[in-house]
């Protein structure tokens, strides 16, 4: 009956000494899950109002960056004004699909997946490079009004 009792006060010390110690072990991936959770949900955030699929953004956001980048290519060469900023235009959006992959990674996705890097920006690469070709076009057929770069399109 001793040996019973003994068993089971050894058998609670352990299980309070295993419980004490793996609660901070615990509290501490709790954190680092909601802390990779809440920089994925804002890298998720900033990518969506950076990638084509924000219908809206280009006018607040991707058209002043591409802008920005236009003009600082423009104090090298005035020529590069337009080319430059078809080009910002064109990296914003690769940037912001970038950052949409890497933000829903880090929320859906408990464990990292290896070798898949290559394949996001190749894709990114790609569906942005469609995307401004299109938008392209539909400036240059008039179909998108475009007044502050309608003077570099047309001569």
């Amino acid at each position: 009956m001793e040996s019973t009792q003994s068993v089971n006060q050894e058998l609670k010390l352990a299980e309070q000494t295993i419980s004490e110690e793996s609660q901070p072990i615990f509290t501490r991936n709790f954190q680092q899950v909601w802390l990779k959770k809440l920089r994925g949900g804002f890298f998720l955030v900033l990518g969506y109002l950076l990638s084509p699929l924000c219908w809206w953004n280009d006018l607040l956001f991707n058209l002043p960056i591409a802008y920005f980048f236009g003009y600082l290519c423009s104090l090298l060469s005035p020529k590069l004004l337009l080319p430059c900023t078809i080009i910002g235009y064109w990296l914003s959006n690769i940037v912001g699909i970038i950052l949409m992959q890497v933000g829903a990674v880090d929320i859906f996705q408990n464990q990292p997946k290896k070798g898949t890097l290559k394949q996001e920006l190749i894709t990114g690469f790609i569906s942005s490079t469609i995307y401004t070709l299109i938008i392209l076009a539909l400036v240059q057929f008039k179909i998108l009004d475009t007044p502050i770069f309608s003077s570099f399109f047309t001569s």
